[in-house]
């Protein structure tokens, strides 16, 4: 038996069993990174440095990106470093910081998307007051409320998760320090603690995903009535993207996070972090740009400028 003070080190999952796979582990994680880094590092690129960009949808997607930036170089290169190495150790204040800023910057990009609904509802359902409603200062508040939610969310979760005492090893089945592996190895029987923090993030997610459902409702109520069937294109090609990238965050997250335990398994959970923490990084400026000729403009420019 040991507890939380006397370990120095935590064991992660080893991505393969054998070199080869291994390797082709390796490539995979470095090629989905590399994608990732290219392409919000292109669409924080393409906002900051055109001007016709310069609007509240255009901003919220650059912070988006940063969020995805982050959360990518929080799991990624640790799992690329181990599989070089050959090793699979993490110290445990590493551990700790992987956690803070994996949930940090999670958690960060569901208040984003939060609030680039309402960007769009305002957008469609509220236009002549959009200028109003959504001018810079409260662009700016509004982004800054989210970065400060997902800091005192992350600060919360990992004060949590690293005051309990762990005697069942250090061996966690993840590739990164994931919260629900960490959880697995404490022998806490502290339920009303555990029970406060459920009940916190329950209401927090659950607050933010019932005013996504009631703006997108709000939303296709307006573009129905939109009276020619350009309008409505145009209308829903401008949420489609968003609405994408909402529900494979929410999708992959939630089955993440509320699977059984009977479905528990090493190749399930790593297949699991794959989707829902390396892979949307990735997909989601792929999914903004495919869409959005303004922004595909803005990086053509960019690249053209730059070769």
């Amino acid at each position: 038996m040991s507890n939380s003070s006397s370990i120095s080190h935590f064991l992660l999952l080893p991505l393969a069993d054998t070199w080869q796979l291994q390797l082709l582990h390796l490539w995979l994680f470095l090629s989905i990174s590399l994608a990732a880094l290219l392409g919000n590092g292109l669409i924080i690129s393409a906002v900051a440095c055109d001007h016709h960009l310069h609007t509240p949808m255009h901003f919220f997607l650059l912070n988006l990106s940063l969020t995805d930036l982050g959360s990518s170089c929080t799991t990624v290169p640790k799992a690329i470093h181990n599989s070089l190495w050959h090793t699979t150790t993490i110290s445990y204040t590493g551990c700790a910081a992987q956690v803070f800023f994996f949930v940090f910057f999670m958690s960060a990009e569901f208040a984003l998307l939060t609030i680039m609904c309402y960007d769009r509802y305002v957008a469609i359902c509220k236009p002549l007051h959009y200028g109003t409603l959504l001018d810079s200062r409260a662009c700016a508040h509004m982004a800054a409320a989210a970065w400060a939610s997902g800091c005192l969310y992350s600060l919360l979760h990992t004060a949590h998760t690293f005051s309990l005492p762990l005697c069942q090893g250090n061996a966690l089945s993840q590739f990164f320090c994931e919260e629900p592996q960490i959880l697995k190895l404490s022998c806490s029987h502290s339920y009303l603690r555990k029970f406060g923090i459920f009940v916190a993030s329950f209401f927090l997610f659950m607050g933010c995903f019932i005013f996504i459902v009631f703006s997108y409702v709000q939303i296709f109520r307006a573009v129905l009535r939109i009276p020619s069937e350009q309008g409505r294109h145009k209308a829903f090609s401008t949420c489609l993207p968003h609405l994408a990238v909402v529900s494979l965050f929410i999708s992959t997250a939630s089955f993440a996070c509320l699977k059984p335990p009977s479905m528990s398994s090493p190749s399930l959970d790593l297949v699991m972090a794959l989707l829902y923490a390396v892979l949307p990084p990735a997909l989601n400026p792929l999914i903004y740009s495919l869409r959005n000729q303004e922004l595909k403009d803005a990086m053509r420019k960019m690249i053209t400028r730059c070769f």
